[in-house]
């Protein structure tokens, strides 16, 4: 009767990732994001609170390569006095 409906599902729903799983891609993705980076940060676990940190550098090399934005003291166009 409610034939159509396994047609609809297609084969059968994907297989649920396990914690271990899920915890090797997470670590894999983050490997791959700090082997990139020119300085790596620092990092650090606070088992207490089960997190993990990453201490970055002020100014990444890619944000860098953007001009600053003007300061709040300074109005546009009185440095050019």
């Amino acid at each position: 009767m409610f034939e159509f409906l396994k047609k609809i599902g297609g084969k059968g729903a994907a297989a649920q990732e396990s914690q271990r799983q899920t915890v090797a891609r997470a670590l894999g993705e983050i490997n791959a994001v700090l082997a990139g980076l020119e300085e790596k940060p620092v990092l650090s676990y606070d088992a207490e609170n089960s997190q993990i940190a990453l201490e970055l550098p002020e100014q990444m090399p890619d944000e860098a390569l953007a001009l600053p934005a003007p300061g709040a003291d300074e109005a546009p166009g009185e440095g050019d006095k």
